[in-house]
C-alpha cells in the first residue's frame, strides 16, 4: 500500500511554516493517541503515520529532501530519520519529546530542550521595612541600616571551592543541570540530583561557606531617603540583596517606607492638616494665633471675628514637598472652638447675661430651631 503524502497526513500545505507543522502535529497527536482511542484499532497506525510525517517535516534538511524526492528520499539507504526507520519507537520518542518540551518545558524549569543549566544562581531579592518620622519625610535624610543577608565568601571568592579552585562539570547531567528519563511515550525531565541543577560539582568544598560561595552576615548600608516620601514608597538598591550562589549575581534590596503618625499634623498626599484650639472669645471677636509648621517654624494666622468651629484656613506652600519635584503642598488650619470649663460664679453670671443679650447673634441656632418648629408643625398636620 502506497504511503500517503506527509503534508496530507498532518493536514498542512506544502508551504507551511515550521510552527504550522508543529501545531498540526500536536493536534493530530492528541486526537490519535492510542490511550484516547482504545476502541479504534486504526488509531495506532494513524498515530505512527503522523509521527513519521512530523519526524521528517520538522527537520529542515529532511523536509527539503522530501520536497524534492518524496518518499524515495528515505528508502534504499538514502538516509533515514534519526533513530532508525521512519515510524519506529525511537523516532516517536524524539518527535513527541519536542512537543512535550514545548508544552511543559516551562513547568519543568528548563524552558525546553538544552535549557536549564544554571552554573551560578542569582541571589534572592530582600525586603527591609524602614519607619521614618514626618519631619524626616519632609526634609529627606541619609540613614544607615543594618541588613542581615548573605554575602560573598572571602575565602573562596564566591566559587564555593577550597583555594578558589574551579568547579567541575557534573558527570550525571554533563553540565545540563537536568536529567531525562523515558517513560513510555513521554520524556520526563527533572533537576539533576547530583548537582541540584547547577550543572557543576565541587570536589573540595570551601570550609568557610560549605561550598555555597556565600556566608551569612549583617551589612551596614547607607540609604538616601528623598524628601517627600510617604507610606508605601519603595526604594530599590540594585545588587544589594542576597549574594548569588557560587559567584552568581546578587539580588536587589527593596526598602519599604512607613511614615509614623505625628502628634500635631495629619497628612493627605502632599497636604498637611493641623487642628488648632481657639478660645470662644477669640472666635467671636477675632484675633491672631500662632501655629507651628512642619519645618519647625511658626506662622501667624488671623482669625476673622465670628468664626465657627471647623472653619479651615489655608497656608500655601507649607505642606509636604512632592516626591518627584513640582513644589510643595499646602497646610490647612482647622479651628476647634473651645468651650471654657471650671467657670467661677462671676464668669457664669456674665455668660448668662450675655446669653440674654445675644438672641440676634446666633443665626445658625435661630435657623435650626425655626426648621425644627416647621418640622413638628408638619407632623401634627
Amino acid at each position: 500500500m502506497a504511503k500517503r503524502d506527509f503534508y496530507e497526513v498532518l493536514g498542512v500545505s506544502k508551504g507551511a511554516s515550521a510552527d504550522e507543522i508543529k501545531k498540526a502535529y500536536r493536534k493530530k497527536a492528541k486526537e490519535l493517541h492510542p490511550d484516547r482511542n482504545k476502541d479504534n484499532p486504526e488509531a495506532e497506525g494513524k498515530f505512527k503515520e503522523a509521527n513519521e510525517a512530523y519526524e521528517i517535516l520538522k527537520d529542515a534538511e529532511k523536509k527539503a529532501a522530501y520536497d524534492r524526492f518524496g518518499h524515495q528520499a528515505f528508502e534504499g539507504g538514502m538516509g533515514g530519520p534519526r533513530g532508525g526507520h521512519p515510524g519506529g519507537q525511537g523516532d516517536f520518542a524524539s518527535a513527541f519529546s519536542d512537543v512535550f518540551d514545548d508544552l511543559f518545558g516551562d513547568f519543568m524549569g528548563g524552558g525546553g530542550r538544552g535549557g536549564g543549566r544554571q552554573r551560578a544562581a542569582r541571589g534572592a531579592d530582600l525586603r527591609y521595612n524602614l519607619r521614618v518620622t514626618l519631619e524626616d519625610a519632609f526634609s529627606g535624610m541619609q540613614k544607615t541600616i543594618n541588613v542581615p543577608t548573605s554575602v560573598q565568601c572571602d575565602s573562596c571568592e564566591g566559587s564555593g571551592a577550597e583555594g578558589g579552585a574551579e568547579p567541575t562539570t557534573c558527570p550525571t547531567c554533563s553540565g545540563m543541570g537536568k536529567v531525562r528519563a523515558q517513560q513510555g511515550f513521554f520524556t520526563v525531565e527533572r533537576t539533576c540530583p547530583t548537582c541540584s541543577g547547577l550543572g557543576q560539582i565541587i570536589k573540595n568544598p570551601c570550609n568557610g561557606c560549605g561550598g555555597q560561595g556565600r556566608v551569612e552576615k549583617d551589612r551596614a548600608l547607607s540609604v538616601n531617603i528623598p524628601a517627600g516620601v510617604e507610606t508605601g514608597t519603595r526604594i530599590r538598591l540594585a545588587g544589594e540583596g542576597e549574594a548569588g550562589m557560587r559567584g552568581g549575581p546578587a539580588g536587589d534590596l527593596y526598602i519599604f517606607i512607613e511614615v509614623a503618625p505625628h502628634e500635631l499634623f495629619e497628612r493627605e498626599n502632599s497636604n498637611l492638616f493641623c487642628r488648632v484650639p481657639v478660645s470662644m472669645t477669640t472666635a467671636a471677636l477675632g484675633g491672631d494665633i500662632e501655629v507651628p509648621t512642619i519645618d519647625g517654624g511658626r506662622s501667624r494666622v488671623k482669625i476673622p471675628g465670628g468664626s465657627q468651629a471647623g472653619r479651615q484656613m489655608r497656608l500655601r506652600g507649607k505642606g509636604m514637598p512632592a516626591l518627584r519635584g513640582g513644589g510643595s503642598g499646602d497646610m490647612f488650619i482647622e479651628m476647634a472652638v473651645e468651650t471654657p470649663v471650671n467657670l467661677t460664679s462671676r464668669q457664669k453670671e456674665l455668660l448668662r447675661e450675655f446669653e440674654e443679650l445675644s438672641e440676634e447673634n446666633n443665626p445658625e441656632s435661630s435657623n435650626f430651631f425655626k426648621s425644627v418648629k416647621n418640622f413638628w408643625d408638619s407632623m401634627k398636620g
